[in-house]
């Protein structure tokens, strides 16, 4: 049985860029944390373009196939459903750590930035808002709208952290595997999990 004190939400939604999310959960999961997986319906569609996952619309079937994917132990990895309501991300009686939406969309983060809890991901969102605990968005979208702005301008007001997906290259990546690593490493970097995906400015 996982444990909120140990637990990071992690919520995918249809923005491009679905291998942050995987690569995020695979750290996690490889550093002892527990998973608390969401995902929308867009979600699923954008994994089967740009990572050939056919991933499952039960939940339960989501979890084995992910825990087998990942090698995750038992109990290691939940998934929730879009609207499963009793879920423990749904009340702020028993909140994760903190949760991290990647990739977010501009629809997402518009629904979180104005309380719209019409599925377990804004709800998620929002129970984490008025904790008082750690929300990260990873945004993708290019350009930004004022719209845009204006949502995350909210967020960043009511606490949440906004990290664009963003990679840099002062590390000379070589590959995509690399600028995935360089997002992950700075998302866990806020998690306060440990990690040697990056090199660090000004090391050796």
């Amino acid at each position: 049985m996982s444990s909120p004190a140990n637990a990071i939400t992690v919520a995918i939604t249809g923005a491009s860029g679905t291998a942050y999310a995987l690569r995020l959960i695979e750290q996690l999961l490889a550093a002892g944390r527990d998973v608390w997986l969401l995902y929308s319906q867009a979600a699923q569609v954008v994994l089967k373009m740009e990572d050939g996952i056919e991933l499952s619309a039960r939940p339960a079937e989501a979890e084995q196939q992910l825990s087998a994917r990942f090698g995750a132990a038992a109990g290691q990895l939940r998934v929730f459903g879009r609207q499963q309501w009793t879920a423990p991300v749904a009340s702020g009686s028993n909140p994760p750590e903190a949760m991290v939406v990647v990739p977010c969309t501009t629809g997402t983060l518009g629904s979180i930035a104005n309380g719209i809890c019409d599925d377990l991901i804004d709800r998620a969102a929002d129970v984490m808002l008025k904790e008082r605990r750690k929300l990260i968005l990873v945004v993708r979208e290019t350009p930004f709208s004022s719209i845009h702005l204006e949502n995350m301008s909210r967020l960043d007001r009511a606490g949440a952290i906004i990290m664009p997906a963003n990679p840099g290259f002062y590390q000379q990546p070589r590959s995509v595997a690399d600028l995935v690593d360089f997002m992950v490493a700075r998302i866990l970097d806020q998690l306060g999990v440990p990690n040697q995906l990056l090199p660090r400015w000004g090391g050796d």
